[in-house]
């Protein structure tokens, strides 16, 4: 009975080792794998340092350039260049005021990163429904905003009582 217990709780410390270790290395992958975000520095088609009288809005990004004859570059592909913004790393300058899907005021900690961008929100039901169809409401960033902004006849936007 003895050598029972005693193989029994060899064997229970030996198993929790082996979890432990796991989940060990896990995160330490996982920790591995996350950048670390950077301002923009240079321009995302030359690769010069920028000149920070030279900026764009896109999509609540502050997207700056070398020089003003890189805009027309970016705004013909920009899903290219965010790409190759996140790939480096880079955190772009926002420059939202309202939530993209209510259009109430944002909480900076409430957020999603989608391919180099970080969208705020005003609340989480509005980060789902970002979820559900990313292009639709980085579509709806660039528009200029109608003369009610922020009125919505819509009912599953609406965000009384939270």
């Amino acid at each position: 009975m003895k050598k029972s217990v005693f193989v029994i709780m060899t064997a229970s410390i030996i198993g929790l080792l082996a979890i432990t270790a796991t989940a060990a290395e896990t995160a330490s992958a996982v920790k591995d794998t996350i950048k670390a975000l950077k301002p923009q520095t240079t321009c995302l088609v030359t690769g010069e340092p920028i000149d920070s009288s030279s900026h764009f809005d896109l999509q609540g990004q502050r997207i700056y350039m070398c020089c003003d004859m890189c805009a027309p570059k970016i705004k013909a592909d920009p899903d290219k260049y965010f790409k190759k913004a996140a790939e480096q790393g880079i955190l772009f300058e926002n420059a939202q005021t309202k939530c993209p899907v209510s259009g109430e005021e944002i909480d900076k900690a409430i957020y999603a990163d989608y391919s180099g961008r970080r969208i705020y929100f005003c609340c989480k039901k509005c980060v789902a429904e970002f979820k559900k169809d990313p292009g639709a409401v980085l579509a709806k960033m660039d528009k200029p905003a109608p003369k009610d902004a922020g009125k919505t006849d819509m009912p599953e936007m609406h965000h009384e009582g939270h």
